[in-house]
């Protein structure tokens, strides 16, 4: 880098400093990623990295993905050269509680850091989606300006590491991104060839670039050298080529020595993750040419040097407005849309579009859902999405949308804009890329599979909750239902197992009217969202004994009413709701005065005030009756120790849904009488 002067020597010396003693003072972390990648995180951030840390959040920028969120102080010690609101005081509170650096980056925008990670693979996934959002964003705003012109145009930059490219989603999220033709994607790889086991050959030594290379990435190489010296210029190089690629994402091969240059910490396993020792960081220092006894210490000229980033930014960003204002003159209905975008608003009316169906109808949620998503798509230019390669059995395709892919794609009705997007069968980047594109912040995507390969995207899920991100998950043959398939296919212990991640959002329809109410509930409260859907066909419910499917965006109100008060409650989801319907024609037949809850969603209902919970479930009726085909493990909490669970607690079959159900005693007869039992066992 011709620019490069003694001062930025200094300030990577200091980054590397910084790291050693946040984690000594810690007594625990990761120093050695963050020492070996400070000077191409310095790079980034003071030369690449469109950003202005006066304004984070600003919807110009770049983002920045550190991939290998072990690694923290990475993106700490550069937030804080660069000016954004982390102080050397956070630097000095590091793994400590409330302190703005956690061990591993937790999403905070505002702050600089753009997603939360930690779980290995998941940082390079979401930025896929990142990408592909920025890319249709730019279709709906600005999409006849050249390449490199538009103000929504911009770069998504990641650090990941060994273990972020040995996990398989990387795998699955790379060869999409190669598809996809994402040259606004550059991913720098960390080579370190170190692992908290030591050297990664024992477990990892294949081809890495070759195998992004198959995927249809660029690949570059660049050597920090064996002795740990920083060769700006050659990464300088690969960055700006990377930045000016065109046809395809880049991958950086970054080789670097973790812990340079702890003499005798570097290039070992320990260096991974622990401090490296009072004597050792001492040693580092010396070797850096700094004080050996000052702790926590950035010259004031070093400081003023990096912080001029500031400037820069600024810079950068009153260029942009100009050509941004001047997009917004010549764009005015597409920037109305923009403004309502960055709003988080839905327009005027939209509720109106939502479908509705005849009382004693069969409608499978699943298809009710598709006709709701087709029906929002109509008034809602940001909906987008699609399936882990069962768009039609999922019903997750926009009719007349466009295939999300490149423009040289051979497949008919392909455009770079696109609505319908294919992830083929990988729902673990699937999850990841749905973030991602939740992260990237202006449009609404949803994606699907069936329910039992939940499993396969639990950890891009569990993140979703983690960052309160409004992703929405369609997961679909919901229970064993699904029939001839068999046990590998039938969800059983998915619901709870879904409903014990704080924060998401586990919805279960009844019938198709619910199913149209949940989604727009899905959308106006922009949070994690699970859609849990029938394969088999349910009526449409009559609802003159009970509320309107309306309440059902309450999680959970009464579809009918006892004929007196309540003796007994018969609480329900999904398609066990007319189950539960039918035992209460039984039930009142016989003198039992009985009430029947849909409960679409516990999480919702939850979050109710007591007032209206009660009155849904009077506390007095201790006759309770569940009823959901799958595991009974959570349901004790609303039956209570009186009543009683019409559940799946093991696995199915293959044979004809309607035969199982039966088989597994999912009837109504079967659910009077259970009542009946309770309300013998209370007498």
């Amino acid at each position: 880098m011709t620019d490069w002067t003694e001062l930025d020597d200094r300030a990577v010396a200091a980054a590397r400093a910084l790291a050693a003693d946040a984690v000594q003072r810690a007594g625990n972390g990761h120093p050695g990623t963050a020492m070996a990648l400070a000077p191409a995180a310095y790079l980034l951030f003071q030369r690449f990295l469109r950003h202005d840390p006066a304004d984070p959040t600003w919807i110009g920028r770049d983002r920045f993905i550190l991939s290998c969120g072990h690694s923290s102080l990475t993106l700490y010690t550069q937030l804080f050269l660069s000016g954004y609101p982390i102080s050397l005081e956070d630097l000095q509170a590091f793994r400590t509680l409330n302190s703005l650096t956690p061990g591993h980056p937790e999403h905070n925008p505002a702050r600089g850091i753009e997603m939360t990670t930690g779980p290995l693979g998941q940082g390079i996934a979401s930025a896929v989606g990142i990408a592909m959002a920025q890319r249709f964003t730019r279709g709906l705003l600005d999409p006849e300006a050249p390449p490199g012109t538009s103000p929504f145009d911009a770069t998504v930059w990641v650090i990941a590491s060994d273990g972020d490219l040995e996990e398989g989603i990387s795998a699955e999220a790379a060869s999409l991104a190669g598809l996809q033709e994402l040259a606004n994607l550059v991913v720098i790889w960390d080579d370190n060839r170190i692992s908290i086991e030591g050297d990664t050959a024992v477990a990892f030594t294949e081809d890495v670039a070759g195998r992004f290379r198959a995927h249809g990435w660029r690949t570059l190489f660049v050597d920090l050298a064996a002795d740990g010296s920083v060769d700006v210029s050659a990464l300088g190089v690969a960055l700006t080529e990377a930045r000016a690629e065109a046809a395809r994402p880049t991958l950086v091969q970054l080789r670097s020595v973790i812990a340079w240059p702890a003499p005798k910490a570097r290039n070992t396993g320990k260096s991974h993750g622990a401090a490296l020792g009072a004597d050792e960081v001492a040693a580092t220092k010396v070797a850096l040419g700094l004080d050996p006894e000052a702790s926590f210490a950035v010259p004031d000229d070093v400081l003023a040097h990096t912080r001029r980033v500031g400037e820069r930014g600024a810079a950068a960003r009153a260029a942009w407005q100009v050509a941004y204002e001047r997009w917004r003159a010549g764009n005015p209905e597409r920037a109305a849309l923009l403004d309502r975008l960055v709003e988080g608003s839905l327009p005027e009316g939209w509720r109106d579009v939502l479908p509705t169906w005849e009382p004693g109808s069969a409608v499978a949620t699943r298809k009710a859902s598709d006709k709701v998503i087709n029906a929002l798509a109509g008034v809602l230019p940001e909906l987008w999405g699609g399936s882990a390669d069962l768009g039609e059995s999922n019903g997750t395709t926009i009719a007349g949308g466009g295939d999300f892919l490149p423009a040289d794609s051979p497949v008919p009705g392909a455009t770079p804009y696109g609505r319908v997007l294919h992830f083929g069968v990988r729902e673990h980047a699937m999850g990841a890329i749905l973030n991602g594109i939740a992260l990237h912040g202006l449009t609404r995507a949803f994606g699907g599979t069936f329910l039992v390969f939940s499993d396969y995207m639990r950890a891009p899920v569990r993140l979703a909750a983690l960052m309160t991100l409004p992703t929405t998950f369609v997961w679909t043959h919901d229970s064993v239902g699904v029939g001839e398939d068999g046990p590998t296919h039938q969800p059983v212990e998915h619901l709870w197992s879904l409903r014990a991640i704080p924060g998401l959002a586990v919805v279960r329809p009844a019938d198709a009217a619910e199913t149209a109410q949940v989604w727009a509930q899905v959308l106006e409260a922009r949070r994690p969202t699970g859609l849990i859907l029938t394969r088999q066909d349910v009526p449409v419910l009559d609802r003159t004994a009970g509320r309107p499917a309306h309440e059902a965006r309450r999680g959970a109100y009464v579809v009918a009413e006892a004929s007196a008060p309540p003796q007994v409650l018969l609480l329900a989801t999904g398609s066990e709701v007319q189950l539960a319907l039918g035992a209460r024609t039984l039930l009142e037949a016989e003198g039992v005065p009985t009430r029947v809850v849909s409960m679409p969603c516990l999480e919702w209902f939850a979050e109710q005030p007591a007032e209206y919970r009660e009155a849904v479930l009077p506390p007095h009726v201790r006759a309770r009756v569940s009823v959901e085909a799958g595991s009974a493990q959570g349901w004790w909490q609303y039956v209570g120790s009186d009543g009683a669970c019409v559940a799946i607690d093991h696995f199915g079959a293959s044979a004809d849904g309607a035969v199982l159900f039966e088989q597994l005693g999912f009837t109504a007869e079967r659910v009077a009488q259970e009542a009946r039992d309770v309300l013998a066992r209370l007498a």
